[in-house]
């Protein structure tokens, strides 16, 4: 991070010893062990490992989709779940406070791409002139502005994830959760979402976490995390996990 995008930025993200246990007694299995996180406003974070290392997870207890079972979460500043114990209404909070990113776009078939952006806006309040037009600024600003009256199915892959990025931007989020956004992409419009999402959050001051496999595009993020086996820890530089 720059200057601006410091350590003096406000917390989007802070996360601390979250624990999420599934079943009990022989079927206990624990998902996360003591998972502690600070994300800043502006600043893109990447989550790396294997497959069942409990990164899905996380994402599901901060996203406040699946609450831990001990821990604390505190998003834009205000804390929202001490355990499975709601500090605000979830729902609500969710929606006018966090942007998701999947692996698959998602965008609704039967709207265009300015549409899937502007029903977000709509959702947290605004009324839908307001909404198009933060939509179609929105899209312009990601570069896809020419195509905001095309439908999803008229759209590349690259093109949809810049579309569900600008819907992940609607509700101006203090964080964007991404999981494994480039997996369908090739390795050049993957890097291309991945610089989007370093793009986004300096520019728009919005904290954003990356759970992926691809190694190729670290040196666009600000922090790197690992999780292996329920365990999260501040990974290496990107420079020494290229070189393994």
């Amino acid at each position: 991070m720059d200057e601006l995008h410091g350590m003096d930025a406000p917390l989007a993200l802070e996360t601390h010893g979250l624990t999420k246990v599934y079943g009990s007694g022989h079927t206990e299995v624990v998902a996360l062990r003591d998972a502690t996180m600070r994300v800043r406003r502006s600043e893109v974070a990447a989550l790396l490992g294997p497959s069942g290392a409990g990164k899905s997870t996380f994402l599901l207890c901060v996203g406040l989709i699946n609450p831990p079972t001990n821990g604390r979460v505190a998003i834009g500043g205000r804390p929202v779940l001490d355990g499975p114990r709601p500090l605000a209404d979830l729902r609500r909070f969710r929606r006018e406070n966090i942007g998701f990113v999947f692996q698959k776009s998602n965008l609704i078939p039967f709207l265009n791409a300015v549409e899937n952006v502007q029903i977000v806006g709509e959702l947290v309040g605004h009324t839908s002139a307001v909404a198009r037009r933060r939509a179609i600024e929105l899209l312009d600003a990601l570069g896809v502005g020419a195509r905001a009256f095309n439908r999803p199915t008229q759209l590349s892959g690259g093109e949809q994830q810049r579309v569900t990025v600008a819907r992940a931007l609607a509700n101006q989020p203090s964080l964007i959760l991404a999981d494994e956004p480039t997996a369908a992409l090739d390795s050049v419009r993957g890097r291309q979402v991945m610089e989007l999402f370093r793009d986004v959050a300096h520019q728009h001051g919005t904290g954003v976490i990356v759970v992926t496999h691809d190694q190729r595009a670290l040196d666009v993020f600000d922090t790197i995390y690992q999780m292996e086996d329920g365990m999260l820890t501040l990974a290496p530089t990107s420079d020494t996990l290229r070189s393994r």
